[in-house]
């Protein structure tokens, strides 16, 4: 009987997964501390972390967990204070993206989904940010809503979609053999049409970025817009190692087509000039890991002369919203970006 139910409750069962542009209630970060990978850079990124979630609280509420709630509170004073949630919460590393809740609409209520985070394919500790979603559920912070653990190893950073049931990724990402070795394509695809309601797959098998640990996450490559509108990293430098690669990305992107069978409208980010590591390996410096929130976008910045015009190419794809500029040098040197340290919870979620 327990069996039967459980059945005719995935039957009955229809989720949805909301576009990032879509009303939130929250945004979630996950503060920088002493025992993270930032230990040797406080001073650099604290003052980037503070300054996003200084601009989003101007916008909506933000989720921020740290190790010590007053220090954090003190760091962030100048935050719109009605809007700042400190939540004390252990923590591994700051990547919300890709640790936080993906949410999806079950039959038109938010319900939390807790996939597993394995340090992108088992690359680095994830004991505690793993157990995040879990922790914040118990404390509350998420009130009644229902919590659920697909069982799949799975990345905010790695899916992108447009609230219509389209899901844009890369092959070398959600097929790499260190996250779901057990699941062939077809496997996966039903597995993320049981959880997030897609049922319109994109798959990008080019394109990456040097000093990318993620395996090529789509949010630092292209990114699906209002509109049917596709905002992607083009690089068009043949002398750079990127060019080949991103060229065929660039012609994957045409050929994909809606569901409605129309080709996207293409708009290509800025090519920032290469940013270096003092050990001289290449950043993954991307305009692509851009922050949409309530009434705004905000755009990571690297002090290169394409800064204004990053800001410039992704204001028409959101042209009711105000473009702001935030500069992220310091959080490359970590290999991620904005989009990277941020997670969104759409209206209804807190």
């Amino acid at each position: 009987m327990v069996l039967l139910l459980k059945i005719q409750f995935f039957v009955l069962m229809k989720r949805r997964l909301p576009a990032e542009w879509e009303p939130q209630s929250a945004i979630q970060f996950t503060f920088p501390h002493a025992d993270s990978d930032w230990a040797d850079a406080l001073d650099e990124v604290i003052p980037c972390f503070v300054a996003c979630i200084e601009t989003v609280s101007r916008f909506e509420k933000v989720l921020v967990i740290c190790r010590r709630r007053a220090e954090a509170g003190m760091l962030l004073k100048n935050a719109v204070q009605k809007n700042l949630i400190l939540v004390e919460c252990p923590s591994n590393d700051t990547w919300a993206r890709d640790h936080g809740a993906i949410t999806v609409e079950e039959n038109g209520q938010a319900a939390l989904l807790d996939f597993m985070f394995t340090g992108w394919g088992l690359k680095f500790p994830a004991f505690h940010d793993n157990l995040i979603t879990g922790r914040l559920h118990e404390q509350g912070v998420f009130g009644r809503l229902p919590l659920r653990r697909p069982g799949l190893v799975l990345e905010g950073g790695g899916i992108e979609t447009d609230g219509r049931g389209t899901l844009l990724t890369t092959s070398e990402c959600l097929l790499s053999p260190n996250r779901n070795p057990h699941l062939s394509q077809p496997e996966l695809e039903a597995k993320l049409t049981e959880w997030l309601g897609v049922n319109h797959f994109l798959w990008l098998h080019h394109g990456y970025l040097a000093g990318d640990d993620t395996d090529s996450h789509i949010d630092t490559l292209a990114r699906l817009c209002p509109e049917d509108v596709i905002a992607y990293v083009c690089c068009d430098d043949p002398n750079d190692e990127h060019y080949p690669a991103l060229q065929a990305m660039e012609a994957e992107l045409r050929s994909f087509r809606t569901r409605e069978g129309k080709p996207f409208t293409l708009t290509p980010l800025p090519w920032p000039d290469a940013c270096y590591a003092a050990d001289g390996h290449r950043l993954p410096a991307t305009y692509a890991n851009f922050l949409v929130v309530n009434g705004a976008v905000l755009m990571p910045t690297y002090g290169a002369p394409q800064d204004e015009a990053a800001l410039a190419a992704i204001a028409p794809c959101f042209p009711e919203r105000q473009v702001i500029g935030i500069n992220c040098r310091a959080l490359i040197e970590q290999h991620g970006s904005l989009h990277c340290i941020s997670m969104q919870y759409p209206e209804g979620v807190l």
